[in-house]
């Protein structure tokens, strides 16, 4: 080993030197994406270390949501107030911001290191001119990163349209599962299909009259992560 270690240039010498252990956490980055580790945990996303985000969508700030709800007694006056103002903007910075694809990452650097080192490696030891070698092995490392890079973005879209957003619940005819009491006394639950899946919602009414278990209704209203509900006609 020592022998065909000192029989290498210099140039090979630094390649394998990047090609060996990105090519080890490579390896470790599938192995964590395959058995479910890839994201760390709640909080924590081992695939960003830089904070450097390629901006594909021109769009900045932060993803905000400011609820402004009236409050109200249901058990005394039966009225409900909701008052939403949604200032929607994307910086990029969480797995939930799809308007900007995330170039530096530590999946994509490692993808490329990969590549152009041992892309690199094949170029000399074939008898291509360094620069050359050095020039293809770019090249081709650019391209993987960028694939890394769209891979992880698309996978990303994919599980935010998995995600519920309330907003879409109104409007919407449900079924009651769990009897909803009158006048706001107490929650019930209603089945909904929102997003092309059937979901389970808490639910209230400002009726006068519980809402039986079979029951038509029609989501009027969101209040937090319970709907506002009424009879259907």
């Amino acid at each position: 080993m020592s022998e065909w270690w000192e029989g290498l240039s210099t140039i090979l010498k630094v390649l394998y030197c990047i090609a060996l252990p990105s090519t080890i956490l490579l390896l470790l980055q599938t192995l964590m994406a395959l058995f479910g580790m890839h994201d760390g945990g709640a909080g924590m996303d081992i695939s960003d270390t830089s904070g450097i985000d390629f901006d594909g969508g021109g769009m900045h700030g932060g993803f905000d949501v400011h609820t402004d709800m009236s409050s109200v007694d249901l058990s005394h006056d039966m009225s409900l107030g909701h008052d939403g103002t949604f200032d929607h903007s994307v910086d990029g910075g969480n797995p939930g911001d799809f308007a900007s694809m995330r170039m530096f990452t530590l999946q994509t650097i490692v993808a490329f290191l990969t590549v152009f080192s041992w892309t690199s490696i094949v170029g000399v030891q074939g008898g291509l001119p360094n620069v050359l070698s050095l020039v293809i092995g770019f090249a081709l490392g650019f391209v993987v990163m960028f694939a890394v890079a769209k891979i992880v973005q698309l996978s990303a879209r994919l599980a935010e349209n998995g995600t519920l957003d309330m907003r879409n619940c109104l409007g919407l005819t449900a079924t009651v599962y769990i009897p909803v009491p009158a006048k706001g006394q107490g929650e019930g639950k209603v089945n909904v299909t929102v997003q092309g899946q059937l979901r389970e919602l808490s639910a209230v009414t400002a009726g006068t009259e519980m809402l039986k278990t079979g029951t038509q209704v029609r989501i009027t209203d969101i209040r937090g992560d319970t709907v506002v509900v009424e009879v259907d006609d």
